[in-house]
């Protein structure tokens, strides 16, 4: 974690008995006890921006988990895919396979903790100038997507606290000739996130390029990851979503 990181609260459950503040980029947090089981939550972003919340509790104690959510939230919930566009295309000959690792994009939940439960309390984006919609398609047919210029790092340890987390593709190409990957289209909540300190990583992805009748498509699923990372909480609704084949150009 770089210096100016550092001054920045890390992920994770948090058990708050009088008042507390975390800080994260552009953003404060102040949770204040107010009586003996009730807490207050302030957060403020520097557009002056405040969300206050009063929160009852059953014990003299409040618990929290701060944690990284995948960036479904700002400024609305529109739609549950995520479209990464590459700033440097990856190129694969006929009959050939690569593992890349690039960033996407985050936001950060705050759940409360209570009886074996966590509850989505709050959610804020570090950088919701840089939050973006797209239209992937055509405007009749075509699927609405959360968009974000990603960049291909060497490991997931290039994650960027607090705004961006790393994903891992496998990417096959099973076609008769080569082809350029500029962009990859997928149901970010078929894929989970997992944190440790300030970072971030996510489930991987397998990406094919295969024929489909007459089209020559990128085939893309989720794949569980091992890791030794927290799991984060789901804060957005899960919804049954359709399939989107990715087409190549």
């Amino acid at each position: 974690m770089s210096d100016s990181d550092s001054s920045f609260s890390n992920y994770g459950i948090y058990t708050i008995e009088d008042n507390t503040e975390f800080s994260l980029p552009n953003v404060i947090i102040k949770i204040e006890k107010i009586g003996d089981h009730v807490f207050s939550y302030i957060r403020k972003d520097v557009e002056d921006n405040i969300v206050k919340k009063i929160i009852p509790v059953s014990s003299s104690k409040l618990t929290i988990e701060l944690s990284p959510v995948r960036p479904l939230n700002y400024p609305a919930r529109r739609t549950s895919y995520m479209y990464l566009d590459f700033e440097t295309p990856i190129f694969l000959s006929e009959g050939s396979a690569a593992s890349v690792f690039v960033r996407c994009p985050i936001e950060i939940g705050i759940f409360l903790i209570h009886d074996g439960h966590k509850d989505s309390l709050d959610w804020v984006d570090c950088e919701p100038l840089n939050s973006r919609f797209c239209l992937y398609g055509t405007p009749e047919s075509g699927t609405l997507c959360k968009y974000a210029p990603s960049e291909i790092v060497e490991s997931y340890d290039d994650s960027i606290p607090f705004t961006n987390g790393v994903l891992k593709i496998d990417i096959k190409n099973d076609l008769d000739k080569g082809l350029t990957v500029s962009k990859i289209v997928f149901p970010i909540t078929d894929n989970s996130v997992y944190y440790k300190n300030s970072k971030a990583i996510f489930d991987s992805l397998k990406a094919v390029l295969k024929k489909k009748l007459t089209l020559e498509i990128l085939d893309v699923t989720s794949q569980s990851i091992e890791t030794d990372w927290t799991k984060s909480p789901t804060y957005e609704r899960v919804e049954s979503i359709k399939r989107v084949d990715l087409s190549v150009e």
